[in-house]
């Protein structure tokens, strides 16, 4: 029979034979180390602290008054050392049984993914089968209606060519209806303006603005209000003041006094984007986009 099956017998037989009870100290640490040994939980664990313990509580009985004092010191470290050994080893061992129930989940959900993972790829495989044949079929189905597509493309390509100079037609009159209404309102005049993929862009003149400062010129001020006046009477969706100067500081105050200066004409502070930036030349323009 082994040491460790030994032990613990030979532990709780130590307990029973321990001083007598008159002793308190010696009978308080018995049964604290008592209560270790009778719990189920805890007496297969520290077999050698307690049987040390034990020993310690054994010389403690047996000391002389004169060394009494370091006796009980060693028995009650001991006792200490039992029990916490004891909680320590019990802790570790559901520790190792908790890691071990740990495992055996990661290895069951590994199997379950591994099998949905399968399931899944079949799916894949049907769905993309059946995706090819449905690829094919309209295939053929287009190109049996190619002709006559062909025709009708072309039918829709004239209607569309046609409606959209139409709609680009009233899209000129109705601006020159609002520039010739803001300049009528205002008693200015627009800038020039062109178009591009921005929108409708229109330049202010290089005089708009003193050499090195942001406010507006007074001719300037009324050419904004006339922008202003178009944007609201042209129904225009958004506008973006860009300027550009040798400083970018100047160029954003710039961009904003003009931004300012439409607010104060009655257009939405909501409508106005501001940017500026440095360039080689000073310019400020005024892109109007429609909705």
């Amino acid at each position: 029979m082994s040491f460790r099956k030994i032990l613990p017998a030979l532990l709780l037989a130590t307990a029973f034979s321990a001083p007598a009870a008159d002793d308190v100290d010696v009978t308080r640490l018995t049964q604290r180390l008592a209560a270790v040994e009778t719990d189920p939980q805890f007496n297969t664990f520290a077999a050698y602290e307690r049987l040390q313990a034990h020993q310690a509580i054994t010389a403690l009985a047996e000391a002389s008054n004169r060394n009494r004092g370091p006796a009980l010191y060693l028995a009650e470290r001991r006792v200490q050392i039992a029990e916490i050994s004891t909680r320590s080893q019990a802790a570790q061992r559901e520790v190792d049984r908790l890691d071990r129930e740990r495992s055996e989940l990661l290895i069951e959900a590994s199997r379950r993914d591994a099998e949905l993972a399968r399931a899944e790829n079949e799916r894949l495989r049907l769905q993309a089968q059946m995706q090819a044949e449905e690829a094919e079929r309209l295939r053929v189905q287009a190109e049996a209606d190619a002709a006559a597509m062909a025709d009708v493309e072309t039918a829709l390509k004239g209607v569309a060519g046609a409606q959209s100079a139409r709609l680009n037609a009233a899209r000129e009159r109705e601006a020159a209806l609002a520039r010739q209404e803001a300049e009528l309102m205002t008693g200015g005049k627009l800038p020039a303006s062109k178009r591009d993929s921005r929108g409708e862009v229109f330049t202010l003149a290089k005089d708009s603005f003193a050499a090195g400062k942001a406010g507006l010129s007074s001719g300037a001020t009324t050419t904004v209000n006339t922008l202003a006046a178009y944007v609201q009477a042209s129904q225009t969706g958004t506008v973006k003041v860009e300027a550009q100067a040798g400083d970018a500081k100047l160029a954003q105050r710039r961009a904003e006094a003009v931004r300012d200066a439409m607010v104060a004409a009655g257009v939405a502070r909501s409508r106005i984007q501001v940017a500026g930036r440095s360039g080689k030349s000073d310019r400020v323009e005024a892109i109007v986009t429609s909705k």
